[in-house]
């Protein structure tokens, strides 16, 4: 079924998917759906629990693999394809989005979600505007209040209104998806989502949502329902009347890779704890190995046992879970940003959560521990070239975030062997030992032989790479 009209009139079209399939686990969720958001357009979805309403609402924003058919969405008179069955994916363009778990970090401050919300979708208000929205919706007086510290009621206006808001602002139509809106809001709440939502239908923006309250679904223009896979549709009510919303602001191009980095950086710097706590391991690593060597002569052993130990902590270090992770899985917080940033928000979070700042200063402090009866030669000319081993340890820890960013994707029963996947990542490791053994034995050397230091070091990174990539791509066949 494809909806290309309402009230028998032709309308644009803003978003549409075409014949998709989806499939939760072994079970079909959707078969064969096609929908059609319209200028001006409010369209309720409903259904019993699991039928698929919020399915419907994360294919649209392009969260979820296909097994059939294509998400599409209308920008400017371009037509965009969000995400395809053969795998093929581009980010839509800016919206409104407000996933069931709210997509927030409890760390965040109310006003800084707020403007999050609104800088993925290039919108850059001022704080006077960003106080008026909060004021709408009650929230100017928690504005710099952590998230985690409001009511259930309270965060749920918050979510609702960073859906609304880059629409209420916008100039140009823009696709709204509320995935149960009203749940949680009190019924004065629940009066001004329907005002507003009455409101951005008057300006030309499309709205999407799916409901069980049918007071709230009386303002669709269309009802859609779910049963058994398959979509029906009913003409809806068209109930309410709009209310008088702030005044829209000149918006730019939309930049959500940025914002998305501006955002891990920030919450990185609030809530250190965590990743600190990455370099405890490591440490602890150093000790362990200092008491391993105390009764050992390194001069007449292997160079392989110290480069080894050397390396060891750096390498713990950099296959920990990052603190990102757990961030990501908050309130569907990654599956928010899966959504507005698209294909390059994984990428970008591997980068970002990886412990790029701890290998070389960990890899320098376990020398010095370590290297105690190493001739003092030796120990200088090693000093002069250990970055370079440590260095292609950052790329061992971007890979192992995507690695964990991949695990936390899947489900419990495919997650269980998963974790398997870091030993993998003890190939790039056995690499980087040689490297270093080379360089304490003979030496840093500029040959183009596969046992020669750099050249080790390059195989290194390159492995990693392949396996970063490989994170990046599975989910999204």
């Amino acid at each position: 079924m494809t909806v290309l009209c309402r009230h028998n009139m032709p309308i644009s079209t803003l978003a549409q998917v075409n014949g998709i399939e989806v499939h939760r686990g072994p079970s079909v969720v959707l078969e064969r759906a096609s929908v059609t958001i319209g200028w001006g357009e409010v369209v309720s979805v409903m259904g019993d629990n699991g039928s698929g309403k919020t399915t419907l609402i994360e294919s649209f924003a392009g969260i979820l693999p296909l097994r059939s058919g294509e998400v599409i969405w209308h920008d400017e008179g371009e037509s965009i394809l969000v995400r395809d069955s053969d795998g093929r994916r581009n980010p839509p363009p800016p919206m409104g989005l407000t996933l069931q778990k709210g997509g927030i970090s409890g760390e965040e401050t109310v006003s800084e979600r707020l403007e999050v919300s609104l800088s993925a979708s290039g919108i850059h208000p001022r704080r006077e505007k960003i106080g008026d929205l909060l004021g709408h919706w009650g929230l100017r007086h928690r504005s710099d209040d952590r998230v985690a510290h409001l009511s259930g009621g309270l965060r749920r206006r918050l979510s609702i209104l960073c859906g609304l808001a880059p629409a209420v602002l916008s100039e140009t139509p823009r696709v709204v998806l509320l995935d149960e809106p009203s749940e949680g809001l009190d019924d004065s709440a629940k009066e001004i989502l329907k005002e507003w939502i009455r409101a951005l239908s008057s300006r030309n923006h499309g709205i999407l949502f799916a409901t069980h309250d049918k007071d709230l679904s009386s303002c669709a223009d269309r009802v859609i329902s779910i049963e058994d896979s398959i979509l029906s549709e009913s003409p809806g009510k068209s109930i309410g009347e709009p209310c008088e919303l702030p005044k829209p602001v000149k918006s730019s191009e939309k930049r959500a890779i940025s914002s998305l980095i501006r955002w891990s950086i920030r919450m990185e710097i609030r809530n250190p704890i965590e990743t600190v706590g990455r370099a405890t391991p490591a440490i602890v690593a150093i000790l362990l190995s200092y008491a391993l060597l105390m009764d050992y002569d390194l001069q007449s052993h292997d160079s392989r046992l110290l480069s080894a130990l050397v390396l060891a902590p750096a390498f713990i270090a950099s296959i920990s879970s990052p603190a990102l992770v757990s961030r990501l899985s908050e309130s569907d917080c990654g599956r928010w940003w899966d959504a507005v940033a698209g294909p390059m928000a994984r990428p970008a979070f591997s980068i970002t959560g990886a412990s790029l700042i701890l290998p070389i200063p960990v890899t320098y402090l376990s020398w010095f521990v370590l290297s105690g009866s190493v001739d003092a030669q030796v120990s200088s000319e090693v000093l002069a070239w250990l970055w370079i081993p440590a260095l292609a340890m950052m790329d061992l820890a971007i890979a192992s975030t995507a690695l964990h960013l991949l695990v936390s994707d899947l489900s419990r029963s495919s997650a269980a062997p998963a974790p398997l996947l870091l030993v993998v990542m003890v190939w790039p490791f056995l690499e980087l030992t040689d490297a270093l053994s080379s360089i304490i034995d003979n030496g840093m050397t500029w040959g183009t032989s596969i046992h020669e230091p750099l050249v080790t070091c390059i195989v290194a990174s390159v492995i990693s790479a392949l396996v970063w990539l490989s994170a990046i791509l599975i989910p999204d066949y």
